[in-house]
């Protein structure tokens, strides 16, 4: 959300240019004084460079949390005054060319909106003021990974896999022939992909037979070529390399491999700069025997694509049943009373995994430091974004791929957390609405807008925030934990009527909404009168019930939400006499 926030930030500092143009002066006049535009233009800055840092610490610290829900709805309030302003401005020149101009009128109605840009603006340089109480810096000193870094060692049992394994060790070997094969295990964060690397590494009787040499290193976010050049040589022979220059590395490294079959793993790999990467492959494609191999893991496709020759390997999520034995084998259920209704609890918890190994290890793990029903009751009912970073390795795992999104993409995947989980979305419906609410980049010089958005999709795609539903058709759907991690980013400023509990109530003015009438009519409408800059709502469902006037709904909307910029009716069905209507 706070990259996210960055990238509004920089919108409403070009918006803020426009407040000098003569159109708004028509609308504030002489009231609006420079020094204000200054002020506002210096906070939004100064909010600007603390983002990042904010972004990063907000998981596990409410109070930063809170801190970057205050100043996304402050900016959301700045953007609501802009476009107010320009609104006005347009019209008002429509209204000085006439022979009828209400000045009483307009003359109150700047005053308002000055007073309101002037509360705007001390909002925001109150909360630039807070940065010393939260430890907010300007430019983070800390590392943007948790993740501790993978060894070649394998770690308790690796469960749901056979099929997997024998897959790999054929791919490998139906590759022998090659001089050197490129390959990548491909798959979402905390789904195995390491482990099954290690099990590889490991296997000196199925698959390493014949191998002169093997190295495991760690990439990691940051690839440096010369940092993991050094890295491979160290790994080979076991001891330290003190050589600084690029040329020298390489060629150390191509003595190394020279003559040798090697089987090399580079794991966790997220760069996809193909030239960084061809580079660093050199001494790799030029040295060594036929049959070497590289053996990438990444959570991106674009990453394998850039150097592999081969398919990559697509590692799909476990099955309930055995991230019920990795919940099992780290939760550590006592042998005495209780047990039945520890397990019961446990079971309904691997279900929050949704097939990830990693996050029933983290929440396993997790309960087994509870000591009584009712506090591992509370990990149930807990989302697993609100566990700190050090309890938690699945939030890393998870968080990596997210922060390596741009500005714009970060914005387009938070905007999905206003659909229900397990949300089947049409790719060209999500683009329409990317477009409605101005998430997308601009498009480059003799490109369209649509084309942009399609770029954005199939990029969130590659990276598997998005996944194809099989045999459904062109129908997309996001992995649970990430739907829950879009869900925590966007906080209560985008709200699914259908996921809201029952006494939970609404602590911040939404400004996205998704409602689903079959369920929801009633808390709908209580809604509906209580909130007040609405952008975005999204209805679906059947709403035949007599409970729901929809024809009242709708005009209630459209008269009321003057900041609307999305209004879907597309799965709604609502009877119309005796006809059913899709609009």
């Amino acid at each position: 959300m706070a990259a996210a926030l960055v990238v509004e930030l920089f919108l409403m500092a070009s918006l803020i240019l426009l407040l000098t143009t003569d159109a708004v002066n028509l609308v504030l006049g002489k009231k609006l004084g420079s020094d204000l535009v200054e002020r506002l233009k210096t906070a939004l800055l100064g909010a600007e460079a603390l983002v990042a840092d904010a972004e990063m610490k907000q998981f596990g610290n409410p109070s930063v949390r809170k801190w970057l829900d205050s100043l996304r709805d402050a900016v959301y309030c700045a953007q609501d005054l802009l476009d107010t302003i320009l609104a006005k401005a347009a019209t008002q020149k429509e209204l000085s060319s006439s022979w009828w101009s209400p000045s009483f009128f307009i003359n109150r109605d700047r005053d308002n909106m000055v007073d309101k840009m002037e509360g705007v603006v001390r909002r925001i340089e109150d909360l630039g003021k807070q940065k010393d109480f939260l430890g907010l810096e300007k430019i983070p000193t800390g590392s943007s990974s948790w993740r501790t870094p993978s060894s070649s060692l394998v770690k308790g049992s690796v469960y749901g896999r056979e099929d997997d394994k024998k897959a790999l060790v054929k791919m490998l070997n139906d590759n022998n022939e090659h001089h050197l094969s490129v390959i990548a295990i491909v798959g979402i964060g905390g789904v195995g992909k390491t482990t099954l690397a290690q099990w590889l590494y490991n296997n000196q009787e199925e698959f390493l037979k014949g191998f002169d040499l093997k190295a495991w290193v760690c990439v990691s976010e940051k690839f440096e070529v010369v940092e993991t050049t050094r890295n491979v040589i160290k790994q080979i022979h076991g001891g330290t390399c003190s050589l600084d220059d690029f040329n020298s590395l390489q060629n150390a490294l191509k003595g190394e491999l020279s003559n040798k079959k090697f089987f090399i793993v580079l794991d966790d790999v997220w760069s996809d700069d193909g030239d960084k990467l061809s580079n660093f492959m050199t001494p790799f494609q030029q040295n060594g025997n036929k049959g070497s191999i590289v053996l990438m893991t990444t959570w991106e496709e674009n990453v394998a694509s850039a150097v592999q020759n081969c398919h990559p390997y697509f590692l799909k999520k476990l099955s309930e049943d055995y991230c019920w034995s990795v919940f099992a084998e780290n939760a550590s259920f006592p042998q005495s009373n209780g047990r039945a209704a520890l397990e019961e609890i446990g079971r309904k918890i691997v279900k929050k995994c949704d097939g990830l190994p990693l996050a029933a290890e983290t929440l396993g793990r997790l309960l087994g430091t509870k000591h009584d029903v009712e506090e591992k009751s509370k990990i149930l009912m807990s989302d697993i974004w609100e566990f700190s970073v050090e309890k938690s390795k699945i939030i890393p795992a998870l968080l990596i791929s997210y922060f390596h999104l741009s500005p714009y993409l970060k914005r387009c995947f938070v905007y999905c957390a206003l659909f229900p989980k397990d949300y089947e979305f049409k790719k060209d419906e999500l683009i329409l609405l990317w477009m409605a609410e101005d998430l997308l980049p601009p498009p480059k010089r003799g490109e369209s807008l649509e084309e942009v958005g399609c770029e954005c999709f199939d990029e969130l795609t590659s990276r598997l925030f998005f996944t194809k539903n099989e045999g459904f058709g062109d129908y997309f759907v996001m992995h649970d934990l990430l739907h829950d991690l879009a869900i925590f980013l966007a906080g209560d400023f985008y709200c699914n009527l259908e996921e809201l509990g029952k006494e939970e109530e609404i602590r911040i003015q939404p400004r996205h909404l998704c409602a689903n009438l079959c369920y929801c009519s009633s808390k709908f409408h209580n809604l509906i009168s209580e909130v007040k800059s609405l952008r975005t709502l999204l209805l679906f469902g059947n709403c035949s019930s007599s409970k729901c006037n929809i024809e009242a709904a709708t005009w209630d909307i459209l008269s009321k939400f003057k900041y609307l910029r999305a209004l879907s009716f597309c799965n709604v069905v609502w009877h119309h006499g005796t006809r059913e209507i899709h609009p």
